[in-house]
């Protein structure tokens, strides 16, 4: 079956999100730090028995029948779902499979599929990381994947008990063996993806891979080839879609920064003639209690946001934005304000904010501003070439906030977070992790509303 070429149709073109709660991220839930950091504290405080009831909990409300019908109800037909590879193998126990990893996953593959919905798996975080960021959960800013042929064989050969798992699903549209790579050297990552291509062939033949370029799925360097039944993947987020960027007017010059970002990190497939999937986008909102001017802003993003959509369906590609659900933040279902979660969790949002200890949830902050510019200013004046450090993409602020605040920072405040739960019941723990059930969450109406138009747009 060419499965490529089916999905190339209008018919199955794909308009979707990712579902990121196998995958937890610190802005997503509201921790500190890294998520294996995030787990380990609250196994401390929790206990075993408590820790796992809550976060098996905590996932089975994450997405339940209600999300699929609501998704299914806008027109959307694929989810995207991260997962950590540390729910199915141990740093310390490689190469033991843990069936258990697959509980909530296979449950939320069924419940799409029940509402004509397609799943693509994603390996959001790989054996040493493949990426220096927090969604990858790796705590070091080292990508140790890429020099570490140990850490590129369990990825393999996890991803070979994954597709003898789902070889036969109709409903999985195929695998993303890496979200969001960064390698240097860029000449390994497509020999990597040469790699585990085949060794996925020898299992399952017929469904897609997946393939994010380098960069953080910008860049092509290095590719020169297009393996079978594989689809390239960029992701289009825009700066005018933060609060640190510009703020967008739709002026003709934005529209036109828009579409030349997309046609460059989309250069390869063009070249190529293949299919071009953009695997994440998307802008985070203002908040409605924090921020005053928030309303305003939030129409900008929204603006934002249909442009980028507009773009993408004149070139009539496929596009998963991120993200589905979260606390508030950017997604499509968020947790209500005055839910136990969030009253739970406000003193330390609060000082997220304020300190600058997630990246997606930044906003301006005179305290950290001022710990930062002197810093930065030193480096570039003592080292001229700091600001070339790959990934390049990033200059020396961004280094310096992803090293200092968002990684050593951060993980000094993860117990902090855990000690939230401290003394918490199962009945306590039941009540928390069931603030993320749809039944109890808020819907971004505007957001929704685009999405819903554009997931039509081509039908």
């Amino acid at each position: 079956m060419d499965e490529v070429r089916r999905f190339q149709s209008t018919e199955h073109e794909l308009k979707s999100a990712n579902i990121s709660s196998i995958s937890m991220e610190n802005f997503i839930t509201g921790f500190a730090g890294h998520e294996a950091q995030h787990r380990a504290a609250m196994r401390r405080v929790l206990g075993e028995k408590n820790y796992e009831y809550f976060f098996d909990k905590w996932l089975e409300y994450f997405f339940t029948e209600a999300d699929a019908k609501f998704f299914a109800e806008l027109g959307l037909n694929c989810l995207r779902l991260p997962f950590n590879y540390r729910h199915f193998e141990d740093d310390m126990n490689p190469r033991v499979l843990k069936t258990s990893g697959f509980k909530h996953l296979d449950r939320v593959v069924d419940l799409c599929a029940a509402q004509g919905i397609y799943t693509i798996l994603d390996m959001h975080a790989v054996p040493g990381g493949q990426n220096p960021d927090w969604h990858s959960d790796n705590p070091t800013g080292y990508a140790a994947f890429w020099d570490y042929k140990d850490h590129q064989d369990r990825t393999v050969w996890l991803w070979e008990q994954i597709a003898a798992r789902y070889k036969d699903n109709p409903w999985v549209a195929g695998y993303n063996p890496l979200n969001e790579p960064c390698d240097p050297e860029h000449v390994r990552l497509p020999a990597f993806y040469t790699r585990i291509e085949k060794a996925i062939r020898e299992i399952d033949p017929n469904h897609i891979l997946w393939l994010d370029g380098n960069t953080f799925a910008m860049e092509w360097k290095g590719f020169d080839t297009v393996l079978p039944n594989c689809v390239y993947a960029m992701h289009d987020y825009s700066s005018m879609g933060f609060p640190t960027g510009d703020p967008y007017k739709g002026t003709s010059e934005q529209k036109d920064r828009l579409e030349r970002g997309y046609l460059r990190k989309a250069q390869f497939m063009s070249e190529k003639k293949t299919p071009v999937w953009n695997g994440e986008f998307g802008p985070v909102y203002a908040d409605q209690i924090l921020d005053v001017d928030a309303k305003a802003v939030n129409q900008e993003r929204y603006n934002l946001l249909g442009e980028q959509l507009r773009i993408y369906d004149k070139y009539n590609i496929s596009w998963s934005i991120w993200l589905y659900k979260d606390i508030g933040l950017q997604g499509m279902v968020y947790t209500n304000p005055e839910s136990r979660w969030n009253k739970t969790l406000k003193p330390f949002l609060d000082k997220k904010n304020k300190l600058w200890l997630d990246k997606w949830g930044q906003r301006p902050a005179s305290e950290p501003e001022a710990a930062l510019r002197p810093l930065v200013n030193w480096i570039d004046s003592v080292s001229p070439t700091a600001k070339e450090t790959y990934p390049t993409s990033w200059n020396t602020e961004m280094h310096v906030m992803r090293n200092v605040f968002n990684t050593f920072l951060a993980a000094s405040f993860v117990n902090d977070f855990a000690e939230l739960f401290r003394g918490a019941s199962e009945e306590d723990l039941d009540d928390l992790a069931r603030s993320f059930h749809f039944e109890a969450c808020l819907q971004r109406e505007g957001l929704n509303q685009i999405l819903k138009n554009h997931a039509h747009a081509s039908t």
